[in-house]
């Protein structure tokens, strides 16, 4: 039989890793890189985006990631990724936990529409550390996309 005490670390350890997933979304759309990488992300993140752009799985240096992101996302207007749906499973310091997402984003243009939005589904695989939960796997599956892939594109020129 569980124990209150138990039964409260297990729902902090939840509410903790929902936080940080989440953060991980907020802290983009707000462009607020360096809290990105202090509170989110571990060292180095095993990092498979393959559903989306083919390739393979890698693992990065944060810094990289969030240096990537960056690159990418910083010409275009405005995003915004929401995720929903969170499932988490905690096992002693490692945790799994899988979120739906919608990606929208925005870049005016006069070549098409302005908006390119995808859903899916992201595994987030975490560890626990002296500074809380953080992420080091990070797994992103597109279901569906609509709109103008090309504003990405035109967003890194």
């Amino acid at each position: 039989m569980s124990t209150p005490a138990t039964d409260c670390s297990v729902l902090r350890d939840r509410l903790d890793i929902t936080e940080v997933c989440t953060r991980m979304c907020w802290h983009t759309d707000k462009r607020e890189w360096e809290l990105l990488r202090g509170s989110v992300f571990a060292d180095t993140v095993l990092v498979d985006y393959t559903s989306l752009h083919g390739g393979k799985p890698a693992e990065m240096a944060a810094a990289e990631l969030i240096g990537a992101w960056r690159d990418r996302l910083s010409g275009l207007t405005s995003t915004q990724h929401l995720i929903t749906n969170h499932l988490v499973r905690v096992t002693g310091d490692t945790a799994v936990a899988t979120a739906d997402f919608q990606a929208t984003h925005l870049l005016p243009n006069p070549y098409g529409g302005p908006l390119w939005t995808l859903g899916g589904h992201y595994r987030f695989t975490l560890r626990r550390t002296p500074a809380g939960w953080r992420i080091d796997g990070l797994t992103m599956t597109t279901d569906w996309a609509y709109g103008n892939h090309e504003i990405m594109e035109r967003s890194t020129r």
